[in-house]
């Protein structure tokens, strides 16, 4: 192994694995150091990569990449204890795609070994424990014992970020700032997700959920179909958690129990599960993105846009990793890896989708701390539709009238006029 890298990345995620593979490519000497067993080990989304950001890499996208069903059914499902209403938009058989359903082992995997065959080398199991300095510039990283000097270090290990922290550009995880997500991977056969979800061979459908998943507390839940297997799970705000003394084990268990959930998994198997922390504090919660002789990258930089629809994660991650690798190109051209050289990052950033869509974003995280949107207001859509399809022998009402009825006691027109000009502003 050599003695000094042109490049180490720490973490072999879709950020770390996108910054090494594009510097391999170009010839640099890299190393991705994981501390996980393989990579994928140890990360967990909620299973789709939206966009077309793996084109970037890997021109003709998907190709070979072990990507499980296009995503062609978008669906928001509110619920409340006992029935759900849905939005469903279905563009399946339009041959567009928005996004594709992943196994995070499988794919973490499939870009590791992307990263070898352009020349980078990826040492699972090894710890990246501090990081090694000259006066103020990082350069390099000691691991398992040993030191590792590059002329620049990435760091792209997760929202809990070891290197970021010793950097001084720790996110801010305060518990507004973060969610908890925990998930299974329920087996099921092929034939049975199709029929079930109205899906053709290659397609797949990605769920949304709002209200009972939760209990009424800031989060969702999500149903993402894989080839042979589901992914289900609940998204929860920490502060959330620890104000109502609710588990987020529990809230899935419960989640699983619901009638329309119940009948999505019928005769599913569980055959993985998995718990992770999400950053979705957005533009308030990224840190300083480098400094000398360091980049930060993907969750580590708490690059995630969380408008309630979706936490898109992976696409922000792989972008933010190839414009680290390109700024780490100009820094090599240069022979400058000081802080005033590697800030070309941030430019980069700013010109893309990633800052752009924080910066659009950026009042989502406030909204979404509005309670009414996790049980009032599932719950008075789920009520409304039960009486607008209530047939009983009995004179019918318009709809505005029940729309009345149902709201009294839960929220004012006042009340609802608001939250509506808020959305406006924020989403």
């Amino acid at each position: 192994m050599s003695d000094k890298f042109d490049a180490i990345v720490v973490g072999a995620g879709p950020a770390g694995c996108a910054t090494a593979c594009k510097l391999a490519r170009a010839g640099l000497e890299v190393l991705v150091v994981e501390r996980g067993k393989f990579p994928g080990a140890k990360n967990m989304t909620g299973g789709v990569i939206y966009g077309p950001v793996l084109d970037s890499l890997f021109p003709g996208a998907p190709g070979d990449i072990p990507v499980e069903r296009a995503i062609g059914r978008h669906v928001i499902c509110l619920l409340s204890d006992r029935s759900s209403v849905s939005l469903d938009f279905n563009m399946a058989g339009s041959g567009d795609r928005n996004g594709y359903t992943v196994l995070r082992s499988r794919f973490d995997r499939w870009l590791a070994n992307k990263v070898e065959e352009a020349g980078g080398i990826v040492a699972a199991g090894l710890r990246a424990d501090d990081l090694l300095w000259q006066g103020q510039r990082v350069v390099g990283i000691t691991a398992g014992g040993d030191e590792f000097r590059a002329d620049a270090v990435i760091a792209a290990d997760g929202v809990n970020s070891t290197m970021a922290t010793k950097a001084g550009l720790r996110v801010n995880l305060s518990p507004e700032n973060v969610n908890q997500g925990v998930k299974e991977v329920i087996g099921l056969p092929r034939e049975a997700i199709e029929e079930r979800f109205g899906l053709t061979s290659d397609s797949g459908a990605a769920i949304h959920f709002l209200g009972f998943c939760t209990r009424g507390v800031h989060g969702g839940g999500f149903l993402y179909t894989n080839k042979e297997s589901l992914s289900l799970g609940v998204v929860v705000q920490l502060k959330a958690l620890m104000e109502s003394n609710l588990k987020s084990v529990d809230l899935l268990e419960s989640f699983k129990e619901h009638p329309t959930v119940r009948e999505y998994i019928r005769g599913g198997t569980t055959v993985e599960y998995s718990a992770h922390l999400v950053p979705a504090g957005g533009l308030r919660m990224v840190p300083r993105l480098f400094t000398d002789g360091l980049l930060v990258a993907g969750d580590a930089a708490a690059l995630v846009l969380a408008t309630g629809r979706a936490l898109e994660g992976i696409n922000f991650a792989v972008a933010s990793g190839i414009a680290a690798a390109e700024t780490v190109l100009k820094a090599k051209e240069r022979n400058d890896f000081s802080k005033e050289s590697l800030s070309v990052y941030e430019k980069l950033l700013a010109d893309s989708f990633v800052l752009q869509d924080l910066k659009t974003f950026r009042e989502a995280p406030r909204f979404l701390e509005n309670q009414r949107l996790y049980q009032t207001y599932p719950e008075l859509a789920c009520k409304l539709a039960e009486e607008v399809f209530r047939v009983d022998g009995k004179p019918k009402k318009k709809l505005w009238q029940l729309a009345r009825q149902e709201m009294k006691g839960r929220v004012s027109i006042w009340q609802l006029l608001r939250d509506g000009l808020s959305a406006r502003s924020s989403l």
